[in-house]
């Protein structure tokens, strides 16, 4: 039986998927640079014909079966992760026109970053997993015992890298993301925490989930 507090969580866990594939979808059309992952989706995109959106399912996937050796278990919402946000990113990119004045880029850039923000911190308030690639951020600090800090920083550096060297776009948008996504998401994990079954606290995410502010 759902109970009312089981039932917000997964509308969060699913409003918040379905909210970061579309304002992903809105920054590749802002034109104007792409979060550090989907610059690597979208170069990979370019080299394989295939949909943005295809590739971050795909891809996704991938990461997800590293979890394996680094002792991981993945949670409903690391499930969805995988397949609800590319099949989001997919359909908004197909109705969105593209944007090609900076009048209209830099609206849509910074309307991106902020529902990004808020979309990660209705999933994540959620509870019920990270994604697959904060999984293996989180995993590799576990395995390693060197900082999630650290280790996000090269994981992020060598993805963009790859990204940028296949076609996928970098800019003012990716620096800006970079800068702001933390303190967006901080702010919306506690605009959207759930109370706890005995109603006398919220939690908004434990351990270094919330300390590394992390991203599908």
């Amino acid at each position: 039986m759902l109970t009312n507090g089981l039932v917000r969580r997964l509308f969060q866990l699913y409003a918040g998927l379905a909210l970061y594939g579309f304002s992903s979808a809105v920054l590749v059309r802002a034109g104007l640079g792409l979060e550090p992952w989907n610059v690597l989706h979208q170069g990979l995109a370019e080299l394989t014909g295939l949909s943005i959106g295809v590739v971050l399912i795909i891809l996704g996937a991938v990461v997800l079966l590293l979890w394996i050796p680094l002792r991981q278990r993945p949670g409903l919402g690391t499930v969805s992760n995988v397949v609800v946000i590319g099949i989001v990113m997919d359909g908004s990119l197909a109705v969105l026109p593209e944007a090609h004045t900076l009048a209209v880029q830099v609206p849509l850039l910074v309307v991106g970053v902020v529902l990004n923000g808020a979309a990660t911190g209705l999933y994540i308030a959620a509870r019920f997993g990270p994604g697959p690639r904060d999984g293996l951020m989180t995993g590799l600090h576990r395995r390693t015992g060197r900082s999630i800090r650290l280790i996000r920083t090269a994981v992020e550096i060598t993805v963009v890298a790859t990204g940028f060297a296949l076609g996928g776009t970098i800019g003012v948008g990716t620096l800006l993301y970079a800068v702001s996504i933390g303190p967006l998401a901080q702010f919306f994990l506690r605009a959207f925490a759930v109370p706890t079954a005995s109603g006398g606290s919220t939690v908004v995410a434990t351990g270094s989930s919330q300390g590394a502010i992390l991203r599908p």
